[in-house]
């Protein structure tokens, strides 16, 4: 049975299934509907599994601050905020997926309507604001994991100094590492941890507490001294002696259909800020700080472009949105042959 499921796969190109059937009747809800019905589906977690089994990954494996990967894609943070689908998320193909942002508390996130699609550039804007489940409910969840396709990360929001430090004690036993947000657009009290002393203060109360990897996500720049700005919050990073960082967030912007009036956008649109600024981080971090790229990637193309800008790693998340689950095996398809010599 798996063997003609598996010839029949390779007979249905990796995206027009997804973008011709499937696409056309999520997009016909609202995207927060939406992105309910994809995680029921992802509930059926043998069927994913039967997936993975037909796929042999042809990327070379790599290591990401010390957490051994089969590939470098991963799964940026927002998709599962709940956690509650990693295991067959990392069916998919990811060599790592990063669940949440978790809040100590549970949180409903921001009025609604906080998510809106931008078709004509594959990107969509959000001002979720950290809707959460809360601490106790995602650590049952991540205790209850029994498989682990792919490397786990969690992360966790930098609204206050002692419940942070308290997400990071009790979440960090259950991963593989932590990634501490503090530049989401759109959440009031993550500002404060993107000036640097507060920063320095946190990481260094965090650095005290952790025995795993800790990555930074930072905000884009636009303007000198934005850049001058999170250059800073890098040096800082550095200085403390964090693993790494993801690099960008969302790129804020005005959007009166939100209820907030503003939000932050990902997906195509913003990779070639991502591109931008990727180079520029590396050549201020040097060699010695893990990187990874996150905003826009949506093909091996994309991939290849982030890392060969500087990036050890890279993430998607809105690429799922528009060209579906195939996207993630397409890019390690794309990045596997761009490594293998030419014949002659």
């Amino acid at each position: 049975m798996a063997s003609l499921l598996g010839a029949l796969l390779r007979l249905i190109p990796p995206f027009p299934w997804y973008r011709r059937l499937v696409r056309p009747l999520l997009f016909r809800l609202p995207p927060e509907a939406a992105q309910a019905v994809a995680e029921r589906a992802l509930g059926a977690a043998s069927v994913w599994r039967l997936v993975a089994s037909l796929h042999n990954d042809g990327a070379a494996h790599t290591t990401m601050a010390g957490i051994p990967l089969r590939n470098p894609i991963g799964l940026a943070a927002g998709f599962d905020k709940r956690c509650a689908a990693l295991e067959p998320l990392g069916d998919l193909g990811f060599g790592y997926v990063v669940g949440g942002t978790v809040t100590f508390d549970a949180r409903p996130g921001n009025p609604r309507p906080r998510l809106m699609r931008l078709p004509e550039t594959e990107s969509l804007i959000n001002a979720l604001g950290f809707p959460s489940e809360g601490l106790a409910t995602v650590a049952r969840r991540l205790r209850a994991l029994r498989r682990r396709p792919a490397a786990v990360l969690v992360s966790i929001a930098a609204l206050d100094e002692a419940e942070t430090e308290r997400c990071l004690e009790v979440l960090e036993p259950l991963v593989d590492g932590i990634e501490l947000n503090i530049s989401s657009p759109n959440t009031a009290g993550l500002r404060r941890f993107q000036e640097p002393e507060p920063l320095r203060a946190l990481l260094e109360r965090l650095n005290a507490r952790r025995t795993k990897p800790l990555f930074v996500k930072l905000p884009p720049y636009m303007d000198e001294q934005q850049q001058e700005n999170v250059l800073s919050l890098l040096r800082v990073c550095a200085e403390v002696g964090v693993s790494g960082v993801t690099a960008i967030n969302t790129v804020p912007t005005d959007e009166p259909r939100m209820a907030t009036g503003r939000g932050g956008i990902s997906g195509r649109a913003i990779l070639p800020e991502m591109l931008r600024i990727i180079p520029e981080l590396r050549r201020e971090a040097g060699g010695g700080m893990t990187i990874n790229a996150c905003g826009g990637i949506a093909s091996a193309a994309d991939a290849a472009a982030a890392l060969d800008a500087g990036a050890d790693t890279v993430q998607l998340y809105t690429a799922l949105v528009y060209r579906g689950p195939g996207v993630v095996r397409e890019i390690i398809a794309g990045l596997a042959s761009r490594e293998r010599p030419a014949s002659t």
